[in-house]
């Protein structure tokens, strides 16, 4: 594996090191690090990244669990990406009133839309507790004993801050394999509205042709705004009366730009990597994981995609889903090339050598990290991983009747709780949000599938169903299920508790997913917890092997700080550039009669044909300059992280990596790994030029 960080003594040499690999935990940057920054142009002072009203970090939000996010205004208005907030924009969109097709602004704050499940979260502070852990004797346990410890005392930090502000939550989750431990403190706001967003042909322009893809044009950004209690400026359930938050910082936007070598930083919530993963979780990765993932998906989005074109509707109903199943597919496919064009496997082997001759020679961790151990491990269970895997991409959340099926067994019952016989499940109309036609074939096509490609061991029992009484007929069984099922009737009384109840298809169905699951999760028992344990040592003594300079654990959704320069890569050759500009677009939108995924409105041509950009325009190019590439470092979870140029202002948001760099999850190649971002300079003149959301730009005030 290629060094994580940096030696110290390279921190005073003449020529600044290019250190663009880590994501770093804000309370306890390293000193050597911000050294390596205020080398390169960061000029912030310390205590302001993380200490103080005024940090960086109180800008920065986690968008909804999934994305990242930035406070641009002292009306709690916030920046994220398009796709981040894609199904909030879908769940308001009618044929009618489509805005996805369409965007969307609110001229008002009246106007602006609340979103049911969606929250912004500030951490608002985090501390390393792996000593109190440790002396609840936390290594001493199994998987699930150290799950059931940690929630113990999360639930219990949880209930002591809230007697000092009931508005906090603790959060407590492992670093560096398990070796740490941080409890974070957080505030979450959950009444969240739309404010702006453009039409989908620009907020996701270039689709899956251009995902993962450089260069770039796609103006990745959506508007919300944060509303708060109006006396105490604290969080509150939506209500009418609710008004915009007052953050006591945000984040100041720049028009100001950026040349190639610029320093540039992003702070957001990477959602997970795995650098120390030995060179047998490497394997596994690839051939169990990604290899399952991305042929089931790509068997479901021809489905998908079939009636989607079809029928504008149907479309509406699963944009957002698509897209989510796209962008692993295609990540999955693009790693598994990295990993096998870079030779990653090889040099983490090469690697591991280098460990176990430093073990060998100091005695350190002696009779516990064992590589023969770990390979038989892996070895024993690869199948198991790959069913799993196989399971999971066609089963869960795929179509509407297999979600049911497992929501059953623990959804929450209604009706007396002293009369069994008369307690009752139900499940909500939610046909607005899938079409049975789609859903019945996606279904049919991926049984047909698991089928295929698992062993005869690792399948429900419902195929001899589908054999003796449907003559192996999938599409026959599935509509069988969904007219004599009781689970597609939405709104009627499921009766748990009486006879008929187990006669059920649906329900007949569901167990017999769960028996299955539970076989394969019983044959992996024990092997993930000494799997998990061997690679804990594994991340033990590469720290204390390189224990003369600074490391960063892994990813896990918590907020996290990376930085380096703006610039480019050379591939083949080929210089990449490193931002594209408005002419760049017109050519590529004179294609999209070829190209669905290049068509855009007449109007955005015009807009992007313009020969005077305004305050836009990029001082040194003189261009209108739409994405840029940094070398920071980012994965899944930093989609909308703000980009700060090296004063903390913002200049862009993080939407997309490199294909070239697919492996960095598991491998940071310095050389060709990039961040995409939006300029926020394209961001603004969208809202202005196309919106004309004039009291939004005068409430950012940028400058």
């Amino acid at each position: 594996m290629k060094r994580s960080t940096f030696i110290l003594s390279a921190l005073l040499a003449a020529t600044p090191l290019m250190a663009d690999e880590g994501m770093w935990t804000l309370y306890n940057l390293p000193k050597a690090v911000y050294e390596q920054m205020q080398a390169e142009g960061f000029r912030v002072p310390y205590d302001g990244i993380y200490q103080g009203k005024d940090a960086i970090k109180n800008a920065v939000v986690n968008f909804s669990g999934y994305c990242s996010g930035v406070v641009v205004s002292p009306d709690g208005l916030v920046f994220t990406n398009h796709h981040c907030g894609f199904e909030a924009i879908r769940s308001h969109s009618t044929v009618e009133h489509d805005y996805m097709l369409n965007g969307f602004y609110a001229k008002t704050y009246a106007d602006e839309l609340p979103n049911e499940n969606m929250f912004v979260s500030f951490m608002v502070s985090q501390d390393d507790i792996t000593a109190r852990l440790r002396a609840l004797g936390i290594d001493g346990r199994s998987n699930d004993g150290r799950a059931f410890l940690i929630d113990s005392l999360q639930n219990a930090m949880t209930d002591s801050i809230k007697k000092i502000d009931a508005t906090l939550h603790v959060d407590i989750d492992p670093f560096y394999e398990g070796n740490r431990y941080y409890a974070t403190v957080y505030r979450d706001f959950t009444d969240l509205r739309l404010v702006f967003t453009v039409p989908k042909s620009m907020g996701k322009y270039g689709g899956e042709t251009d995902n993962w893809m450089w260069p770039r044009q796609t103006c990745d950004f959506s508007v919300f705004r944060i509303y708060a209690d109006p006396k105490t400026n604290k969080p509150a359930k939506y209500s009418k009366d609710n008004v915009p938050y007052r953050p006591e910082h945000w984040a100041p936007v720049s028009l100001q730009g950026y040349q190639d070598g610029d320093f540039a930083m992003t702070v957001g919530y990477p959602g997970s990597t795995s650098r120390y993963l030995s060179s047998f979780g490497i394997r596994e990765r690839r051939d169990a994981q990604n290899e399952p993932r991305a042929q089931v998906r790509g068997v479901k989005q021809q489905v998908m995609q079939r009636h989607m074109r079809a029928s504008e509707a149907v479309r509406i109903k699963y944009d957002s889903k698509y897209a989510q199943s796209a962008n692993y597919w295609k990540n999955s496919i693009g790693m598994n090339k990295c990993i096998d064009s870079i030779g990653i496997i090889s040099q983490k082997q090469a690697y591991e050598h280098r460990i176990q001759a430093w073990m060998d020679s100091t005695g350190y961790l002696k009779g516990k990290l064992d590589f023969a151990i770990m390979s038989r491990l892996y070895a024993k269970r690869a199948d198991a991983m790959r069913a799993l895997m196989y399971y999971r991409e066609t089963f869960r959340g795929t179509n509407e009747f297999s979600t049911r099926a497992m929501r059953l067994n623990h959804i929450e019952l209604q009706g007396p709780k002293d009369k069994p016989k008369k307690q009752y499940a139900l499940f909500k109309d939610n046909s607005d949000t899938w079409d049975a036609a789609l859903d019945k074939e996606v279904f049919a096509t991926l049984l047909r599938n698991y089928r295929q490609k698992v062993d005869a061991r690792y399948l429900p029992g419902f195929y001899k169903l589908i054999d003796s009484r449907f003559n192996g007929d999938y599409t026959a069984y599935v509509n069988y299920l969904y007219e004599r099922s009781f689970l597609m009737k939405s709104g009627q009384k499921i009766y748990v508790n009486k006879k008929n109840y187990l006669k059920d298809p649906g329900v007949q169905y569901g167990l017999d997913l769960l028996e299955v699951e539970g076989a394969i999760r019983a044959e992996m028992d024990g092997i993930n917890d000494s799997i998990d344990r061997q690679e804990q040592y594994l991340c033990d003594a590469k720290v204390r092997m390189e224990e003369d300079m600074p490391h960063y654990s892994d990813a896990n959704f918590t907020m996290r700080l990376s930085y380096g320069q703006v610039g480019g890569f050379t591939l083949g050759g080929a210089p990449s550039g490193y931002y594209t500009t408005a002419e760049s677009l017109v050519r590529k939108m004179e294609t999209g009669e070829r190209v669905p995924d290049y068509y855009a409105e007449p109007i955005m041509k015009e807009l992007m044909s313009s020969s005077d950009f305004g305050p836009y325009t990029d001082r040194t190019s003189g261009k209108m300059q739409l994405c840029f590439l940094t070398n920071n470092d980012i994965t899944g979870g930093n989609s909308g992280s703000p980009m700060f140029d090296g004063q903390g202002r913002l200049i862009g948001l993080a939407f997309d990596g490199n294909w070239d760099s697919l492996s960095s999850d598991i491998f940071f190649d310095s050389k060709l790994a990039r961040c995409i971002g939006v300029d926020i300079r394209y961001v603004l003149y969208m809202m202005d030029k196309w919106g004309h959301a004039d009291r939004l730009l005068k409430e950012i005030n940028a400058r």
